[in-house]
């Protein structure tokens, strides 16, 4: 282990393209996502909009140049601005995968939705923008994401992990394709509360994976709907009134996965930086106490909150508003927090923050 640790080092510090053998894991089990499931009268999702189980090299070949191999690398071309790999759909990441679609675009990169002609599957890969922090922490998610890997047989807590690669510059790390975020399925059926029932079934769910990362001694610091995936696209249409005059759009499988490991932190390391997203971020984070677990914790009970109500429990960007409105839903800081604040200008003063 040590020597192929070396390896890896030796490889990122001369540029030279990462590879490494298969592993056990990088071909999971399908994931059970039926932990909850709701009955409707139309069942539909973005999966039946995708590519059906008969899918062949020939998809989007019409977009390809003739007299370009299929399997053929595309030309090289200079990366954008920001450093984000330019692609056109239709095009090969390497040999074994072709782009079907973009996904999503973040800090971080970009995630494309592409076709394994090995394992004959659809794959979501991120590949990384080509800057040296990103690449380096990329390399990180990778650690952590086999990390979850090797200690979850089932593959039920957490996005599961195939490959990984570099490709022209870019990390490109390659997992599992799961459904929709909760943050867009509330954005996509307007911000509707899910029923009571169904928040339970996902409180129980990320906590338990919660929890299985902790035991790992592993805190994700950034938990938010955006980086919680169901693991099924498809959706039941509920009546939404007595007559049946209106329905609702719900997740058929109440089933979740984590994702989004680059802000994930051993226990060990240094915890006196700045984590999480304002929404979700803990009071001791704020008030420059550190962190550690609990931090999480916090984090899911906003998550609960946000997803009985439609709406985001602490709606700010500014610290002292922050921390009122905690005042506000919970009572009091504990004085002692307060005193010990990193910023001088935080005072307590009749039950309400104040300078």
């Amino acid at each position: 282990m040590a020597a192929k640790c070396a390896a890896a080092a030796a490889d990122l510090a001369t540029g030279r393209p990462r590879k490494r053998p298969r592993l056990g894991w990088d071909v999971a089990p399908a994931a059970e996502a039926q932990i909850g499931t709701f009955c409707g009268q139309e069942v539909g999702g973005v999966a039946s909009l995708l590519l059906s189980a008969n899918h062949s090299d020939h998809t989007c070949s019409s977009l390809l140049p003739k007299g370009v191999a299929r399997n053929a690398s595309p030309p090289w071309r200079e990366d954008d601005k920001d450093g984000h790999y330019v692609f056109a759909v239709g095009e090969n990441l390497t040999s074994r995968y072709k782009i079907y679609r973009k996904m999503g675009e973040g800090t971080f990169g970009q995630v494309l939705e592409c076709w394994d002609r090995e394992s004959k599957e659809m794959v979501a890969i991120k590949v990384i923008r080509s800057v040296q922090k990103y690449s380096d922490a990329a390399m990180i998610e990778i650690d952590v994401l086999q990390k979850l890997a090797r200690n979850d047989a089932s593959g039920k807590h957490c996005v599961q992990i195939r490959n990984w690669f570099d490709y022209r510059s870019h990390i490109c790390i390659v997992c599992e394709k799961l459904g929709p975020s909760l943050y867009d399925f509330l954005r996509k059926t307007g911000y509707r509360p899910f029923p009571i029932d169904l928040v339970r079934q996902i409180g129980e769910q990320l906590l338990e994976s919660v929890a299985f990362m902790h035991r790992l001694q592993l805190i994700h610091t950034d938990l938010k709907p955006e980086n919680i995936l169901l693991v099924s696209s498809d959706y039941v249409k509920l009546p939404d009134s007595k007559d049946g005059s209106f329905s609702r759009k719900l997740p058929k499988s109440s089933a979740i996965k984590l994702i989004d490991f680059g802000s994930a932190a051993y226990h060990h390391q240094d915890r006196s930086y700045i984590v999480s997203t304002r929404h979700y971020r803990a009071p001791e984070v704020i008030l420059g106490h550190g962190w550690s677990y609990p931090c999480d914790i916090w984090s899911v009970g906003c998550i609960l909150v946000e997803l009985c109500s439609g709406e985001t429990l602490f709606q700010t960007h500014e610290n002292l508003e922050h921390l009122a409105m905690m005042e506000r839903v919970l009572g009091s800081l504990p004085r002692h927090m307060l005193e010990k604040a990193e910023y001088g200008f935080f005072t307590c003063a009749i039950g309400t923050i104040s300078t």
